[in-house]
């Protein structure tokens, strides 16, 4: 049987003593979004100058000021993130009107500056749409040339790596990563550069002042970025966990976490999604089957029988790196400590029909 272990530590992460170097093996986060209007009271709070500027209108000064704020955390990034680790930052940009003059603010180009200043290496990133159907999301001028600007609803998903390809040195580094293998279908998904199937989080919190202050995104996403670039029993780190929607898919996905907040008040909202994890992500791993079924039956459809098996669940699968991945069931969580969660997972699933309970 298989354990994960997760913490939340209700501490700024601008310098992760918590942690020590090289401990974490992903990062999959989102940031505060400077420019936002629903994040300006967490960054005067730590800098009582962008407050200021805020109400002298300076937009550029407020924007660098706010990005300054969040500059400690990229760097501790570097020191506690493995050789070879990747680094994922969700991040929008802003649109706002100071003093009557309305602006984009580039929180992607920024970052990206700054993840590199740290010494990470850029890859290519994902953009995904978060579209809205808000009567509002039209701006300027309507149909009037020249003074309507185009919706903005994407956002961009930054992929960093600390130094060179991460390497799987050992006989059972390599077989784990083998096991921990994708669908050749959703390989071609998931890597691609524009996501467009994505939805926006709802939020269910009862306290509404906390709700007003986080922007939660879809479980999808961190679900995704930890299979794409993680290996089962990987340590995956959020910095700015929010509601805990990363320590949920590092549950779903086997992965071990560590989330950093500063709203102590978010515990319960993270507490409750960490103990109903387990037929979310079921049912997510039951989704991936039945989505794999459907993907042989179609393709053999369309250009005969695949040429390969997978060994332990028997389906059929498009390529050899395939053979060996399997799936881990979740069977229980339970708590450990303060802030501190344990699961528990079934071994292998063998004949394609996970017994899930």
């Amino acid at each position: 049987m298989m354990i994960t272990a997760h913490r939340i530590c209700f501490e700024d992460a601008k310098k992760m003593d918590a942690l020590s170097a090289a401990s974490a093996d992903l990062v999959v986060t989102s940031p505060p979004y400077p420019m936002i209007g629903m994040w300006d009271e967490t960054f005067v709070a730590q800098d009582s100058r962008i407050g200021a500027a805020l109400d002298a209108g300076e937009g550029r000064a407020a924007f660098e000021a706010m990005h300054r704020v969040l500059g400690p955390v990229w760097e501790a990034l570097y020191r506690v993130l493995r050789p070879g680790g990747i680094a994922c930052i969700n991040i929008g940009d802003a649109t706002r009107t100071l003093n009557g003059h309305f602006m984009l603010y580039p929180n992607h180009a920024e970052i990206l500056r700054r993840m590199m200043a740290a010494g990470f290496t850029p890859l290519p990133s994902i953009l995904w749409r978060k579209q809205t159907n808000a009567p509002n999301k039209f701006m300027g001028s309507g149909m009037l040339p020249a003074g309507a600007y185009v919706t903005l609803e994407h956002e961009h998903i930054l992929i960093f790596r600390k130094g060179g390809k991460r390497e799987f040195k050992t006989a059972d580094e390599k077989r784990n990563r083998r096991e921990s293998a994708l669908f050749w279908e959703e390989r071609n998904l998931w890597f691609s550069d524009i996501w467009t199937d994505l939805k926006g989080a709802r939020q269910k919190m009862a306290d509404r002042t906390v709700r007003l202050r986080n922007g939660a995104f879809p479980f999808e996403m961190p679900y995704r970025l930890i299979h794409m670039f993680s290996v089962r029993g990987d340590t995956v780190l959020d910095p700015f966990l929010g509601t805990g929607t990363t320590l949920a898919a590092a549950m779903a996905a086997g992965r071990n976490s560590v989330g950093f907040e500063v709203e102590s008040a978010l515990w319960e909202t993270i507490r409750v999604q960490a103990r109903g994890i387990v037929p979310v992500a079921n049912e997510r791993l039951e989704a991936r089957l039945r989505n794999h079924r459907a993907f042989v039956r179609e393709r053999a459809a369309q250009k005969g029988p695949l040429k390969h098996v997978n060994a332990v669940c028997g389906f059929p699968v498009v390529t050899r790196q395939e053979a060996e991945l399997y799936f881990t069931p979740l069977t229980a969580v339970r708590e450990t400590g303060e802030c501190r969660f344990e699961v528990a997972y079934e071994g292998q699933v063998a004949g394609g029909v996970p017994s899930f309970t």
